[in-house]
């Protein structure tokens, strides 16, 4: 049973648990709280934080998530106690002589992080923003400063945008948790960077990754679970199409959840994975649900349910429902909600999920099975000052007064200053602007004709917040034009020498005398009879012929040997 109680004007959980005693204190802050242009803020105050508990025995870490910030362990009541507040005297007052090798760190951390099949999926959903950020790498590092760390403290890391607890019987003895005051801060409101759903992206994974928003209740947790038991029997082992047939739900804010699908398949077999895919979604949201699916998947939940209340594990996920303004429910109350659910609140949610989905697919388009492809450029340019291409025929770089654009054809790039969400700027004049939309304008100077003045005129128009300087770039890195291939300039092209025209002249001459020789000869001999008169008119004909061929070649070797 999990008790409410207050540490320090902390709100905080307790339940009793087996196993070793662990505990955690959560904020209310993550990637959706950042702009793009500081980035990775939140993870490095969570590793500044841990640096000053110093070197322990017991487990401990922190976590950055996208609404959330946790630090946690595992060890005795005492060991807890002085952990938490070691972390809430290093929020305090953090170890800003620290500040340089913990950005390295982070992009250590960074640089060994792989990838995943749905890392692409916020970005599109929602663009350089809020819940789109997770997709973005840590890029505001460089321009983070002692001040914005300290400010960013004093707006999230407060005691009534925090939440503690306690898998145990009682508050660790001597805990303090020394926080400055504030207001509880509730997640941010969801963009949408499209125009309308359901809609696709081309993918690069091999993978088909499909994701939708929909209502925060336990219909929709059982709704995925349905979902990943249907794909595993339909897409391996029915239709041995997918190895990894997957589905998951989240919960996002106060009132909403994601629910995430993946399947993996190989080349050829994407198309039919796709196709399979979009079968099982189209028989859930009509309604052909199996009422065993849903007693199977019920009965999954709410065993994990039990599992995780007498590991304590239940703990995080209720205070984070605290944080996000949720009530906190016992297990029971959980339990109650799932099998409350019906075959036919399943189908709703599924028509939901269908009406407001993603799908990033690596088999060419999705047209043909009702989504529309999500928009990979603007719908206007900006006017201003154009710069031809370099490399790329028809197309030009716009700089404006209010935005840059980048413009070949029908295809538009535009970012507005107004609505511009980072500019990575490099000392040779290279500029990466980056638009909430997610719009992206690469402005390289080296790239467009007379583009020198490019970067300072964009300098002078965006906000000094959202630029973010980068280190110089060697040589090999700064974009150059493609070198040209056209034909070698006339001047260039070797020549003959002049004897050797006019050895060619006489030649052409000795030719056509020959030719004209030939011709005279033959009509006299037809004219007196010596010849036969077919074999007389070919050759009067073919020597007058040679005769011509020799006068022209002559004419255009001169003109050769006289041209400049």
């Amino acid at each position: 049973m999990i008790k409410q109680t207050e540490i320090d004007g902390v709100p905080a959980l307790l339940a009793p648990a087996t196993g070793v005693t662990h505990a955690g204190l959560a904020f209310r802050v993550g990637f959706a709280d950042e702009p793009l242009a500081r980035r990775g803020i939140t993870h490095l105050i969570e590793h500044l934080a841990l640096f000053s508990t110093g070197v322990a025995d017991y487990h401990y870490n922190g976590a950055t998530g996208v609404e959330y910030t946790f630090f946690h362990m595992h060890g005795s009541a005492g060991e807890l106690g002085e952990f938490l507040s070691a972390v809430c005297a290093s929020l305090r007052d953090l170890p800003m002589h620290r500040l340089a090798v913990e950005k390295d760190l982070l992009r250590a951390e960074a640089n060994g992080r792989s990838s995943g099949p749905a890392d692409q999926m916020a970005l599109w959903r929602h663009g350089a923003r809020d819940y789109g950020l997770s997709s973005y790498p840590e890029w505001g590092l460089p321009a983070i400063t002692e001040a914005d760390l300290r400010e960013w403290v004093e707006r999230y890391f407060t005691r009534e945008n925090a939440v503690l607890w306690v898998a145990g019987d009682e508050v660790p003895a001597g805990l303090r948790l020394d926080l400055p005051s504030g207001v509880r801060r509730k997640a941010p409101p969801m963009s949408s960077a499209l125009p309308t759903t359901p809609a696709w992206f081309p993918g690069h994974s091999g993978m088909l990754v499909w994701d939708s928003v929909v209502p925060r209740a336990p219909r929709s947790a059982v709704f995925a679970g349905v979902l990943e038991r249907v794909m595993f029997r339909e897409l391996r082992q029915e239709g041995g199409l997918s190895y990894a047939a997957h589905a998951s739900y989240e919960p996002v804010g106060a009132d909403h959840g994601q629910v995430t699908a993946v399947a993996d398949a190989l080349p050829d077999k994407q198309g039919a994975v796709l196709g399979g895919f979009v079968d099982v979604l189209a028989a859930l949201r009509v309604g052909r649900i199996d009422e065993a699916d849903v007693a199977a998947v019920v009965k999954k939940q709410t065993e994990a349910l039990r599992h995780a209340e007498e590991q304590g594990a239940r703990l995080p996920g209720q205070a984070l429902n605290l944080l996000s303004g949720r009530d906190v429910l016992s297990a029971d109350e959980v339990i109650d909600g799932l099998r409350a659910v019906t075959a036919a609140e399943v189908a709703q949610v599924a028509a939901e999920a269908w009406d407001a989905g993603l799908l990033q697919t690596s088999h060419s388009r999705a047209d043909w099975a009702g989504f529309t492809a999500a928009p990979t450029t603007s719908d206007s340019a900006v006017t201003g000052t154009k710069y031809p291409s370099l490399d790329t025929p028809g197309e030009k770089l716009i700089v404006g007064f209010d935005g840059v654009s980048i413009v070949a054809g029908d295809n538009r790039a535009t970012v507005r200053f107004a609505d511009c969400a980072i500019v990575r700027a490099w000392p040779d004049g290279g500029r990466q602007l980056v638009g909430s939309d997610g719009i992206v304008v690469f402005v390289e100077p080296t790239l467009f004709e007379g583009a020198a003045d490019a970067a300072k005129k964009i300098d002078a128009s965006v906000a000094p917040a959202v630029r973010v300087e980068q280190p110089a770039r060697e040589p090999g890195q700064i974009p150059q034009p493609e070198p040209e291939k056209a034909a070698p300039a006339e001047s260039a092209k070797p020549r003959r020498g002049m004897a050797g025209e006019w050895r060619r002249v006489l030649l052409l001459m000795l030719g056509a005398l020959a030719g004209f020789a030939t011709a005279g000869q033959v009509g006299y001999e037809l004219v007196n009879g010596l010849t036969g008169i077919l074999f007389g008119i070919l050759a009067v004909v073919g020597g007058f012929v040679l005769a011509v061929l020799c006068v022209i070649g002559i004419v255009n070797t001169v003109r050769d040997a006289f041209k400049p």
